[in-house]
């Protein structure tokens, strides 16, 4: 084992838990546990907003497997990747006040809470809770099995040991301190990821002899390593333009990240957390994936994509540094992980359970309900992640992809067009994500894009047609 690397991962392990004890005390004295343990009481200012969007949208992908990716296509998939910078501005310019004040008004507490009010329809929750089940245990998966494999790369534990140590220290924290314990944590993890960053950039650069020397080894490997195309070719111009969708203005239908946008405390707030936000992610998005193309000549080899960030780091830092710096990928991963398992475990206790089977259970039920779910939920995705593949990141973004095929329009119609109603909801999400699975299964690129371009059209016709439609036939049956 790497202790001097490890040492310094479990002090940032104790201060993380010591945050969750202390946020738990603000669960136990709300006089909502709900809005509490799932929103933190409404109250982010502007910085904590900011770096829990970060952080949340930072995940595994981003600090593992998208370097993994980045070192076998090249320079190509930092160009991909940097139309991620946005996402910040995207999701606190399009949701917004708006979005804020509406929640408010429906005292929604969770993104089905939003749409259950909005479209007045069982099968509008129903539906977008299955939704959110099924892709978000894809998502977290992928972090459950990105975190397992950097503990694994840093103690020589098995796989399976290393994946039942990181479940036990993100379970612990989440289900004690609930939004405000991954809100602040998020902060302190945001700036982990901002100089863990930057020191293995620095220090990647130095070991491959400068900047000009590692383009030089990249070229001589493979012409394709240097250009926009990716080391096969098969980067093309509408393929890399289809991800400003998927990484791009789509995360405003992430669940996750939406909800961020119900959670700060004023207008001030969001207009701090749109400019931090969109600073952070675009230089932890760049330089992360910019590290991943540089390590290619400085350790060659590398089978599996999702250990090059914690190789690289032991490689090219001390021992004791690269353990700090590895705790921004498992700052990434942690976070990410917390609010995945809190959102669908609201969607389970809040959206189905309070609304469907129990509406009158008490506070005290409630509380231990959503403890335990969260637990279980836990055990699921451990179960899940017991066989992992290569590089995670298409986990996630087939994740992402579903999400956003579901919600984009149930969300942002819904928000700004009076005339969208729950027919339009229903359709848009059966057409979106029946469209979207389709593709995937069987025409993954339609027209040479991802696919969850044109599902997010199709969901488009669907709910405009089905809203009108229904809207003319409801004006008929009244006169």
């Amino acid at each position: 084992m790497n202790w001097q690397a490890i040492l310094p991962l479990v002090l940032f392990l104790i201060i993380v838990f010591a945050v969750g004890m202390w946020a738990g005390k603000y669960v136990k004295r709300s006089d909502s546990f709900l809005q509490e343990y799932f929103l933190g009481g409404r109250s982010l200012g502007g910085f904590v907003l900011a770096m829990t969007l970060v952080t949340t949208y930072g995940s595994a992908s981003s600090f593992l497997s998208g370097p993994g990716a980045a070192y076998n296509q090249g320079l190509g998939w930092v160009l991909l990747s940097t139309s991620q910078i946005a996402t910040g501005y995207f999701v606190l310019m399009i949701l917004g006040k708006k979005f804020a004040i509406v929640t408010r008004k429906y005292k929604a507490v969770t993104i089905v809470d939003f749409l259950k009010s909005r479209y007045e329809s069982k099968w509008v929750v129903l539906l977008s809770s299955l939704s959110i089940l099924i892709f978000l245990f894809s998502a977290m998966s992928a972090q459950w099995i990105g975190g397992g494999r950097l503990i694994q790369s840093l103690t020589g534990l098995s796989y399976i040991a290393s994946l039942f140590i990181f479940s036990v220290s993100v379970l612990v924290y989440v289900i004690i301190g609930g939004f405000r314990a991954i809100a602040i944590t998020d902060a302190i993890q945001g700036i982990v990821m901002f100089a863990g960053t930057l020191i293995l950039l620095i220090a990647v650069i130095i070991a491959g002899g400068g900047v000009p020397a590692i383009i030089a080894d990249l070229a001589a490997e493979n012409p394709n390593l240097i250009t926009p195309f990716g080391a096969n070719a098969d980067l093309t111009p509408t393929y890399v333009s289809s991800f400003w969708v998927l990484v791009g203005v789509g995360v405003v239908a992430l669940p996750q990240i939406a909800v961020r946008a119900m959670s700060y405390k004023n207008s001030r707030s969001m207009h701090r957390g749109i400019i931090i936000s969109t600073i952070v992610v675009g230089f932890i998005m760049l330089n992360m994936h910019l590290i991943g193309v540089f390590a290619r000549p400085v350790i060659p080899g590398i089978e599996v994509g999702d250990t090059v960030m914690p190789l690289l780091a032991q490689t090219v830092l001390p021992n004791w540094l690269s353990g700090i710096v590895l705790a921004a990928p498992m700052a990434a991963i942690m976070t990410t992980v917390n609010s995945l398992l809190l959102l669908v475990s609201s969607t389970i206790v809040k959206d189905v359970y309070l609304n469907y089977i129990e509406p009158t259970a008490k506070e005290r039920k409630v509380k231990y309900l959503s403890m335990w779910v969260t637990a279980l939920l836990g055990i699921v995705v451990i179960v899940m992640s017991l066989n992992p593949p290569d590089l995670i990141i298409w986990l996630n973004l087939f994740s992402m992809g579903g999400l956003e095929a579901a919600f984009i329009w149930p969300i942002v119609m819904g928000l700004y067009w009076k005339k969208g109603n729950k027919y339009g909801a229903i359709a848009s999400m059966i057409f979106g994500v029946g469209s979207y699975i389709l593709f995937e299964s069987f025409y993954p690129q339609p027209f040479g894009m991802h696919s969850v371009v044109t599902s997010i059209v199709i969901a488009f016709i669907a709910y405009v047609t089905a809203s009108l439609m229904m809207q003319k036939k409801h004006l008929v049956i009244e006169e």
